[in-house]
């Protein structure tokens, strides 16, 4: 069974997605370990596949669906203890792994999401970005990426796909409702950041 397992998905963002996996991959080496990879593929675009196979990632093509439904039905064939998805335009940090398993073995924390920061600046991605930092401030569920062990995912069931926007905050949400019920808190990852490509 892998440590770690990743739900990467994926929409007509094959460049973001070869980026992706890469990090991934340097996460995973940073701690000696091989990450389970699964890209769900939202669009008819082959390249995505191609591109994941190539990479050692299992491809599951989840066309017409929602987020939430494309993420649930990647995480249904890992088998990672923990759980953690992310989207091909988002580039996990090379210590998100290291992080994540440091903060899970304190019995501390339920899991958590991410600080995100972006690749590059402009006036009006530095606008974006400060928003989304008070955002994150306010609401304190974080974005870009989620982490948990499996048995938190399942105990609340995944993603709900009745939601077609926001689902990752909606899982969020109720990940961190659920570590309150546990004593256990919710996190974000600010010595790991999720670095995020934004057009401006």
């Amino acid at each position: 069974m892998a440590r770690f397992s990743v739900v990467v998905s994926a929409l007509d963002e094959r460049a973001d997605l070869n980026r992706s996996l890469r990090a991934i991959n340097r996460a995973a080496q940073a701690i000696r370990t091989d990450a389970e990879i699964v890209v769900v593929v939202r669009d008819a675009g082959s390249s995505h596949a191609h591109l994941a196979v190539s990479s050692g990632a299992i491809v599951v093509p989840v066309l017409r669906a929602n987020v939430a439904v494309a993420r649930n039905a990647g995480a249904a064939l890992t088998t990672g203890q923990i759980l953690v998805t992310i989207d091909a335009g988002r580039v996990m940090s090379p210590l998100a792994f290291a992080e994540i398993e440091r903060l899970l073995a304190t019995g501390c924390y339920v899991g958590g999401g991410a600080v995100q920061h972006p690749d590059r600046h402009s006036l009006a991605i530095d606008a974006v970005m400060a928003l989304a930092r008070l955002t994150t401030y306010l609401n304190g569920l974080g974005g870009g990426m989620y982490w948990c062990r499996r048995e938190d995912f399942e105990a609340i069931g995944g993603f709900d796909e009745r939601v077609s926007t926001v689902d990752d905050f909606d899982f969020a949400r109720r990940l961190r409702a659920h570590g309150g019920r546990t004593g256990r808190r919710f996190v974000n990852l600010r010595q790991a950041p999720v670095t995020v490509r934004l057009s401006a």
